[in-house]
């Protein structure tokens, strides 16, 4: 089952707004995508949360473009910033990157964005949301959220 963003708001507000906020905090964030002979490729990669859809925009023909169009699935992971403490906790989305084509929703996007032309527009479908951090100093806790089910909240100590 996949869902976009929007869907993910309505369902977990509150970790979707953790994780807005842990995405938010610095620009630059690593993709994993999968390469023609399935193994993984990591690049840094600039993601925007808008009009419900979470957005991943591309230069032209790049590696990381090439690769979703071949295969969909993708890993996204935000930057955990400087330091150890990673406040907010590491935040991590799987899902499928559908690519946008459409001339009125790409013109829409580039109202709100103004990315450089040319460039490869992708939306989102997730699958897996998943925050981990650790609290009062003793606990690592690993939030799990999935299309069609609750929030399911792992504590270890």
């Amino acid at each position: 089952m996949n869902t976009n963003w929007e869907a993910f708001v309505t369902a977990e507000p509150d970790l979707a707004r953790t994780v807005e906020e842990r995405f938010g905090a610095h620009t630059h964030h690593v993709l994993a995508t999968l390469r023609k002979d399935g193994s993984p490729r990591t690049t840094g990669l600039e993601v925007r949360f808008l009009n419900g859809e979470l957005w991943l925009g591309m230069m032209p023909d790049s590696r990381k473009a090439l690769d979703l169009r071949r295969d969909p699935r993708f890993a996204l992971q935000a930057n955990p910033g400087e330091g150890t403490t990673m406040g907010g906790g590491d935040v991590r989305i799987s899902g499928r990157a559908i690519e946008v084509v459409d001339a009125e929703i790409r013109s829409r996007y580039t109202k709100e964005v103004e990315p450089p032309e040319p460039f490869h527009l992708f939306r989102t479908e997730l699958t897996e949301v998943v925050r981990t951090y650790v609290e009062d100093e003793k606990y690592l806790v690993i939030q799990v959220w999935k299309p069609g089910a609750p929030v399911r909240t792992l504590k270890r100590t």
